[in-house]
């Protein structure tokens, strides 16, 4: 498998013959990082006021948080989810079953996460979204990540899954099917060639050494998609946290394009609601398209009222500064 081959942010998407001709209107999405328990009817609300085309939730509730799942099925704005390797936390992996604080022959909470979700769950399916034009291509589910298929037992079981070949066979399966050009991919983990480094957008930073922690069945379906003349607009995914553990003078590297024009974001700002002396303030990553393609990214927070108080932009019209906390844009 060749490695996705990717530039750093500044590179400017072409676009491609490819790309659906009927692409012609604006969407605005909104991706929500790692929740990680982070998740209430303010948050909803905080999402309902932005107006967006589409949500996509890249995962990690919580540990098996059903509750905390239900209220984000329950969200009336268009999304997309794919569960993470903390949403299969005392079901995925042997150690952590040990400490499951229920009884696993009574209940099975990662099913009742999938009943929850319904069909905007995309792990391993797609979801059509003919008001933008584009289909949302679910990559592997409950990833943890890395150049190893973690929880053999757990796949095979659930998906009939042994291998990132099997994997790969899979979201492949959904990309031929796909009814618009357009794609958009939703993962847990990013997928893999996008870097090594510890700060690079999937590298691993629990270890000074880095490495690069993508996922290789996620990126040969991505090449596949490329490789088919599909027009991958964005791929976006979590799991891997903004801030380093062995390096604390900067962040993770959030974005990047590669050589086709495909936009990547790492939509995991962990905490994504923070207090501060105006009050909590709630992340969400806003991408706008116009005729399937990126036009900008920026990493917003919004306060109490609903408020947008920071934009920070990572990709596309950058204004001469980033707006500051004590400056506020109202919403519509």
């Amino acid at each position: 498998m060749t490695p996705i081959e990717a530039n750093k942010v500044g590179v400017n998407a072409i676009s491609p013959a490819s790309a659906d001709q009927s692409a012609h209107q604006s969407a605005t999405i909104a991706i929500i990082g790692d929740v990680h328990d982070q998740w209430s009817r303010a948050d909803a609300q905080a999402l309902e006021a932005l107006a967006v085309d589409l949500a996509l939730f890249v995962g990690d509730f919580g540990n098996e948080a059903i509750d905390i799942v239900r209220q984000v099925a329950a969200v009336s704005v268009p999304k997309a989810v794919i569960l993470g390797n903390h949403d299969a936390w005392y079901t995925a992996s042997k150690q952590n079953r040990k400490k499951c604080p229920y009884d696993h022959t009574q209940e099975d909470r990662v099913q009742q996460q999938l009943e929850a979700l319904g069909s905007c769950h995309v792990g391993f399916d797609k979801l059509e979204v003919p008001q933008c034009n584009l289909t949302v291509i679910g990559a592997r589910p409950f990833s943890w990540g890395g150049a190893n298929l973690r929880h053999k037992r757990f796949y095979r079981e659930r998906y009939d899954v042994s291998s990132f070949e099997d994997s790969t066979a899979k979201i492949c399966t959904s990309i031929d099917t796909a009814e618009h050009n357009t794609l958009i991919f939703l993962g847990h983990n990013g997928p893999a060639g996008l870097g090594d480094q510890i700060h690079h957008i999937c590298g691993r930073d629990w270890k000074r050494s880095g490495g690069d922690y993508g996922d290789p069945d996620f990126a040969a379906a991505i090449a596949h998609a490329q490789q088919s003349n599909r027009h991958v607009s964005l791929v976006t995914f979590g799991h891997m946290h903004h801030e380093l553990r062995h390096d604390k003078t900067r962040l993770r590297e959030r974005l990047v394009v590669d050589n086709y024009g495909t936009v990547y974001i790492n939509g995991a700002q962990v905490p994504r609601v923070i207090e501060t002396n105006s009050g909590w303030h709630r992340s969400f990553t806003l991408v706008t398209l116009h005729q399937g393609l990126v036009q900008t990214v920026r990493l917003v927070w919004v306060n109490s009222t609903d408020t947008i108080v920071s934009a920070e932009y990572l990709y596309g019209s950058t204004p001469k500064t980033n707006t500051p906390l004590d400056v506020v844009m109202n919403l519509g």
